[in-house]
């Protein structure tokens, strides 16, 4: 298909993976930000250790390309940012829809951890800008990778 970075605004987006369990979906999750150019961002504990094999395997050799930082808390990371950055919380238990949202570049996607998502408490805090991805009411969840996939893409696609 050829090189396509000229679709993507730089900077990119930022994805935030809070206290993530499963190292296949966090590999998955970075290989998704090389291929965006988006910068991944880790908040402790982990659920693994980083050099596990099925990590780097889900990553495949882009990982050592991955623009990646990792947080002891979410509230470091977001200390750590400029007062005007914007973070988007993605969660079930809201009901607006994250195409709602006119994503910008620099915009922090944030995403729970696989067993039960971000905490509630974060979600309160933050009610005004958490979104959901809508799913049929028989489904609970999405898998971590697939969720941040389909938000990833869709924050990068309104940006036109």
């Amino acid at each position: 298909m050829g090189d396509s970075s000229e679709n993507f605004p730089t900077p990119s987006l930022n994805i935030v993976l809070v206290e993530p369990e499963i190292p296949p979906n966090t590999g998955n999750v970075g290989r998704l930000c090389v291929a965006t150019s988006s910068k991944l961002h880790l908040i402790e504990p982990l659920g693994f250790n980083l050099d596990e094999k099925s990590l780097r395997r889900a990553g495949m050799d882009y990982w050592d390309e991955l623009d990646l930082k990792i947080w002891p808390s979410f509230e470091v990371l977001k200390l750590s940012t400029k007062e005007e950055s914007r973070f988007w919380f993605f969660t079930t238990k809201v009901e607006k829809p994250f195409w709602e949202v006119q994503f910008k570049p620099g915009d922090y996607l944030v995403f729970g951890r696989e067993t039960k998502g971000l905490p509630f408490s974060l979600i309160e805090e933050h009610i005004e800008s958490s979104v959901r991805i809508p799913m049929v009411s028989k489904a609970r969840s999405l898998n971590l990778a697939t969720s941040v996939g389909i938000g990833l893409y869709g924050a990068l696609n309104s940006l036109k």
